[in-house]
């Protein structure tokens, strides 16, 4: 029964659809601003600085390096086949310690993100990857937000055009439940199963004390078992400020979502206690719209909304000077994409 009441709890909650299903009459909008814009892939023109405008294929670390050190976490990159000891000397150099969060430099809805006790899950890790990775410091704040930024090229500053909040997979104890059947109690938990077998194994056998609160997955991804709860009320003033004090210092970054670990509302609006987990670009969703209180047509609107910004930026840029990508190149691309998916899918 629980193998029918899950799928029926996906069928009624347009949120777990397939991204083909829901994007399904989004393509005629995208081939609208594509026949305007003369380029199927107008985007890249977006973020001139980051690859691809950040649609596709984009480095991590390569955003990372675009911003001001003070606002994400310490970072090192690792290729597949390094040695341990090669990769030991670079976090150890930044003075980084366990836990660690280790991630595809070149990510996608968080696939192969884990989070590293100790040297034996580091080594497990690299045993198993086959792409480019990145060891970063782990942000050891309670809160995660995403923001959607948006700033028109002819404009000094930029605009908040939506707010995520995320609630993490955490589980609280009972003093009689183990941790599986407290995941069970869950639909939206208990539709990550599978992974969390894979990540904790006999762990799950564990019985928690009561009121004892277990984060089973320390990063909001919507993907990974979070709740996102639309925020975009929360944007004011001092929170425009705080973004466009961040955003006007990463070179030609005009539209997209950063998504940032925070101690308090109060602190993140005066630039306090923050780390930008990931700044994304052109690719970005406007993840409010995954809020399970909102509808379909509702997420529609925003995503019509955002590609409409996304098309007249990217138009502004080319204007001034920036190439939209060929046809070819961009084929190029969506194959690199599809092989590297591949890889992940794999890990």
């Amino acid at each position: 029964m629980k193998k029918y009441a899950l799928l029926f709890h996906k069928l009624t909650h347009w949120e777990y659809w397939p991204f083909g299903i829901v994007y399904i009459p989004m393509y005629f909008v995208w081939f609208y601003y594509s026949l305007r814009a003369r380029s199927f892939f107008f985007f890249n023109a977006s973020n001139p600085s980051i690859r691809n405008g950040g649609f596709l294929m984009e480095s991590k670390k390569e955003i990372y390096d675009l911003l001001p050190a003070e606002f994400y976490p310490k970072t090192v990159l690792a290729r597949p086949g390094e040695a341990l000891t090669a990769i030991r000397a670079k976090y150890t150099n930044l003075k980084m310690s366990f836990p660690l969060i280790a991630k595809p430099d070149i990510g996608m809805r968080g696939m192969a993100v884990q989070k590293l006790e100790n040297e034996e899950d580091l080594a497990a890790y690299i045993n198993k990857v086959d792409f480019d990775f990145l060891i970063q410091e782990y942000v050891d704040l309670p809160n995660e937000i995403g923001i959607f930024y948006v700033r028109f090229p002819n404009k000094e500053k930029g605009k908040i055009t939506g707010i995520v909040a995320k609630e993490f997979l955490i589980v609280v104890g009972d003093g009689r439940s183990n941790i599986q059947a407290l995941v069970e109690k869950n639909p939206r938990y208990h539709l990550q199963m599978n992974a969390l077998q894979k990540m904790y194994g006999s762990r799950l056998m564990d019985i928690p004390a009561p009121g004892e609160r277990i984060n089973l997955v320390p990063y909001g991804n919507h993907a990974r078992g979070s709740r996102f709860v639309n925020a975009t009320s929360w944007a004011n003033v001092k929170l425009t400020a705080v973004l466009n004090r961040i955003c006007l210092q990463v070179p030609h970054f005009h539209y997209g979502r950063l998504d940032i670990k925070y101690n308090t509302i109060e602190e993140l609006e005066n630039g306090q206690n923050l780390s930008i987990i990931e700044l994304n670009g052109a690719g970005s969703e406007p993840t409010h719209i995954y809020d399970p209180g909102q509808s379909i047509f509702t997420a529609w609107k925003e995503i019509v909304r955002h590609f409409s910004m996304l098309f007249k930026i990217s138009k502004i840029n080319h204007q001034n000077g920036h190439r939209f990508m060929t046809f070819f190149e961009g084929l190029d691309m969506l194959r690199q994409n599809k092989l590297h998916v591949k890889k992940l899918e794999r890990f």
